[in-house]
């Protein structure tokens, strides 16, 4: 006659274990690859908001050259908080201004456009791009 077994024997404990750490390391191998992808889109979004602050409309006259905030806004804003100007004197970019882009037939009095880039040279560099209708 057979006799019931009434516990699990150390092998079945054992391969229980094994598998169940390579499922916790596996989550939180995942886990760790997602944390670092939100931080890096976290301080990217952080960085373009920081960018608005450069795109004014002179912003096309500052090709190859490290300007910092307070230096491209003085002109717009009368800042007088310390505070503020010390943080906006902190926060820099390298600009590079390639050459534009004409589409269009411009011999034809047609309806042409205009495109500018703006790239934001930095840790997380940008692209803006500003578009000009001409002949309207």
């Amino acid at each position: 006659m057979k006799t019931l077994r009434h516990a699990f024997t150390i092998i079945e404990i054992l391969i229980s274990v094994i598998i169940i750490s390579f499922s916790i390391v596996y989550v939180l191998k995942v886990h760790s690859q997602n944390h670092e992808h939100i931080v890096y889109i976290t301080q990217r979004d952080k960085l373009s908001l920081e960018d608005s602050l450069f795109l004014t409309e002179e912003v096309l006259r500052y090709h190859k050259e490290k300007k910092d905030a307070y230096e491209v806004l003085h002109s717009y804003f009368q800042i007088e908080n310390l505070k503020s100007r010390a943080i906006l004197k902190d926060t820099k970019r390298e600009f590079f201004i390639p050459e534009p882009i004409h589409l269009g037939d411009e011999e034809a009095n047609g309806a042409g456009a205009t495109i500018e880039e703006i790239k934001l040279k930095g840790k997380f560099s940008s692209s803006y791009f500003h578009f000009k209708i001409d002949g309207l």
